[in-house]
């Protein structure tokens, strides 16, 4: 390693904004050490959720971003981290100028603000109309599983991701997955049900025993296991 080298500073990405230039590193398809440049195209607040259900920040970026690069750091013109590279949406499979990129202060508080609970597991919320539209049952709120990580505690629960992209509104969804209803009987629509499934899932974080019903294919089934993360 080279001397001198110190880590990245995590910058405060609310002090970004639209059209500031941005560049990102990463190993997009494999191919290491490589850096493209852009701009930040817009500041999200979808339902778009990861590891819990606690609402997520996210940038837009016109950065080229492809298979590879999910995880690694976008920085600044100051060269300060101001988000993580979370995915892309793309009809071929390859980059449209359409990253999106988890924010610094949403990671900041995911990794050090709150104790730590990874499920593997992204989804959707879905309430209002497009509960309704997705046939929700009882309070009418779903968790639409979105994506799964290989060997995670939503895998090993047996938790399916979706498959067919589509866009709603201004949301880029992948249907077909799994809707979660409840964990361990709390409802997604409960009161207080963010904070009551994020103390289970600490709870279980180790080694113990997690139940989930789910909406898949029109049918409620009851999904259970030991989580281990």
């Amino acid at each position: 390693m080279p001397p001198g080298i110190v880590p990245a500073q995590l910058g405060d990405s609310n002090k970004a904004e639209v059209g500031d230039e941005v560049f990102v590193v990463g190993a997009p398809l494999g191919i290491g050490h490589t850096l493209t440049v852009g701009h930040l195209s817009a500041r999200r607040k979808p339902n778009a959720t990861y590891g819990g259900i606690a609402p997520t920040e996210l940038f837009q970026t016109d950065a080229a971003i492809n298979q590879g690069n999910s995880g690694g750091p976008m920085f600044n013109m100051d060269g300060e981290v101001i988000g993580i590279v979370s995915h892309i949406v793309s009809k071929s499979g390859g980059s449209e100028g359409l990253g999106f990129v988890v924010t610094s202060n949403m990671a900041r508080r995911l990794l050090f603000d709150e104790p730590s609970v990874w499920s593997g597991l992204e989804g959707f919320l879905l309430a209002g109309d497009l509960a309704q539209a997705f046939n929700i049952p009882a309070r009418r709120v779903g968790l639409l599983v979105q994506r799964v990580a290989g060997g995670s505690p939503a895998e090993q629960l047996g938790l399916r991701g979706g498959s067919l992209p589509a866009r709603i509104g201004d949301e880029y969804l992948l249907l077909g997955g799994d809707v979660i209803l409840s964990v361990d009987g709390i409802g997604l629509g409960d009161p207080g049900a963010y904070e009551s499934i994020r103390r289970r899932l600490i709870e279980v974080r180790a080694g113990g025993g997690l139940g989930v019903s789910v909406l898949r294919a029109g049918e409620t089934i009851e999904l259970a296991g030991v989580v281990r993360q």
